[in-house]
C-alpha cells in the first residue's frame, strides 16, 4: 500500500487575507468603473465627420463610375449599389463596435496578427492568390465574386498588436530588446510578404503606422534618426538609379509626357482632369475624363474626378473634412483614459492620415504613382468595411475619454 502525501497549504495570515480581499475589491471596482465608462456618449463630431465623408464619397463614386459601369455591364449603378451595401453594413458595424468596451479588443491582438500573416502567406502562393494588374494581392472564395486584400487585415492587426503590447511595457520601450527588436521583426516579416505581391503602398502604410506607434510608445530617438537616415538613403539609391525597382515610375513621375500614351498615360489624364476643373469645377456629374479616358477613375484616381467636377473649392473642402477628421482623431487619442486606448486611436488615425496624403499626392503628381485608394471614396467593399470598423474602435475609445476642463 502506497501512502500518498499531500502538501500542506501554508496558513494564510490575517494580513495576507485582508490584502487579497482588498485586491479583489479594487479589481471589482475597476471592472465596474470600466463598464460604467463604456456607457458614455460617443464623440459626435468624429462620428458626423465620418458620415459626411461617406455620403460625399458615395455621391462622387456614382458620378465617377457610371460610364465605366455602363460600358462593362450595361448597369450604370453597379459600383454605386455594391459600395452602398458595404457602406450600410460598415456604418452598422461602426456603431456596434463603438458600443463595445475597447479593452475587450486586447484578446484579439495575437489571433488577428497570426491570421494576417497566414493570409499573406496564402496570397503569395501561386494558384491561391488572385492576380490583377500584375499584382497578387487578393484572396477570394471559389465560385463567388467575394474578394478581399489580406493587407487590409494586416494593417489593423499591426495597430492592435502594437497598441496592446506597447501599452504594457512602458519604460521597457526605450530598450532595444523589448522596445525595438520584436516590432522590427514583425514589421520585417509582414513587409517581406507584402513585397512579394508586390504591394509597395500597403507596405509603406504598415511601416509608417508601426513606426509612429513605436515612437509614441517611447522608443529611443536614436532609432528614429536611424530610420529617417535609412529612408533617405533608400530614396537616394532609387533616384540615382542604383536600385532599379520602380525606375519607370520615377521617370514618369518626373515627366509623364515623355510617354503620354504609354506608362505616363494615367498621370497625364489625371493632371488633365484636375486642370480642367479650374476653381469651381465643370459641375457635378459633368466630368469628361471619366468617359474611359482616365483609368481607375472610380478607384485610386477618384480624387481627380472630384477636382474636375467640384474644382479647387470643392476639393479643398473635402481635404479640410479629412484634416478635421484626422485632427479630431488625435484629439481623442490625447484625451483617452489609458495608454492602450491612446495608442489604438493614434494607430488608426495615422493609417487614415497617411493613406489620404499618399492618395492625393499620387493623383496630383506630388508623389510617384502607386496603387493606393482614397479612404471612404474609392471603390472597394473590403477596404471600406475595415475602415469603418476602425472608426468604430475610435468611437469606442471616445466613450471613455477623460473629462476636459471647462475653460
Amino acid at each position: 500500500m502506497v501512502e500518498t502525501t499531500r502538501r500542506r497549504r501554508r496558513p494564510i495570515s490575517r494580513e495576507e487575507a485582508l490584502a487579497r480581499q482588498e485586491k479583489k475589491r479594487l479589481r471589482k471596482e475597476r471592472e465596474e468603473l470600466s463598464r460604467e465608462l463604456a456607457r458614455g456618449p460617443i464623440d459626435l463630431p468624429f462620428c458626423l465627420l465620418v458620415l459626411m465623408l461617406i455620403g460625399i464619397g458615395l455621391i462622387m463614386l456614382l458620378s465617377a463610375s457610371f460610364p465605366s459601369a455602363y460600358y462593362e455591364d450595361n448597369d450604370p449603378t453597379k459600383y454605386f449599389v455594391k459600395q452602398g451595401i458595404f457602406a450600410i453594413m460598415g456604418v452598422a458595424a461602426m456603431l456596434f463596435i463603438g458600443k463595445i468596451n475597447y479593452q475587450r479588443f486586447r484578446a484579439l491582438a495575437k489571433p488577428l496578427l497570426y491570421l494576417a500573416i497566414v493570409l499573406l502567406v496564402l496570397v503569395a502562393i501561386p494558384g491561391i492568390g488572385l492576380i490583377k494588374n500584375d499584382a497578387r494581392r487578393w484572396l477570394g472564395i471559389p465560385r463567388t465574386s467575394f474578394q478581399f486584400q489580406p493587407s487590409e487585415i494586416a494593417k489593423m492587426a499591426v495597430v492592435l498588436y502594437f497598441s496592446d503590447t506597447i501599452s504594457k511595457k512602458k519604460d521597457k520601450m526605450n530598450t532595444t530588446r523589448y522596445g525595438v527588436a520584436p516590432y522590427l521583426l514583425i514589421l520585417g516579416v509582414i513587409s517581406l510578404l507584402m513585397m512579394l505581391e508586390p504591394h509597395l503602398s500597403g507596405t509603406v502604410l504598415i511601416l509608417g503606422a508601426g513606426a509612429v506607434l513605436m515612437l509614441v510608445g517611447g522608443i529611443n530617438l536614436t532609432w528614429v534618426a536611424a530610420a529617417l537616415a535609412g529612408a533617405g538613403g533608400i530614396a537616394f539609391l532609387m533616384f540615382s538609379g542604383i536600385i532599379t525597382y520602380g525606375q519607370s515610375r520615377l521617370a514618369m513621375w518626373q515627366n509623364p509626357w515623355l510617354d503620354a500614351r504609354g506608362k505616363g498615360y494615367q498621370l497625364v489624364q489625371s493632371l488633365l482632369s484636375i486642370g480642367s476643373g479650374g476653381l469651381w469645377g465643370v459641375g457635378l456629374g459633368k466630368s469628361r475624363q471619366k468617359y474611359l479616358y482616365l483609368p481607375e477613375e472610380h478607384n485610386d484616381f477618384i480624387f481627380a474626378i472630384v477636382c474636375e467636377e467640384l474644382g479647387l473649392i470643392g476639393a479643398t473642402i473635402i481635404m479640410l473634412l479629412f484634416a478635421a477628421l484626422i485632427l479630431r482623431g488625435y484629439w481623442i487619442a490625447l484625451h483617452a483614459r489609458d495608454r492602450f486606448g491612446s495608442l489604438l486611436v493614434v494607430g488608426v488615425t495615422t493609417l487614415i492620415a497617411m493613406q489620404t496624403f499618399l492618395n492625393i499626392g499620387v493623383v496630383t503628381g506630388l508623389l510617384p504613382t502607386t496603387g493606393i485608394s482614397l479612404p471612404f471614396f474609392s471603390y472597394g467593399g473590403t477596404a471600406l468595411s475595415i475602415q469603418l470598423a476602425e472608426m468604430g474602435i475610435v468611437l469606442s475609445v471616445s466613450r471613455q475619454m477623460k473629462p476636459t476642463k471647462a475653460g
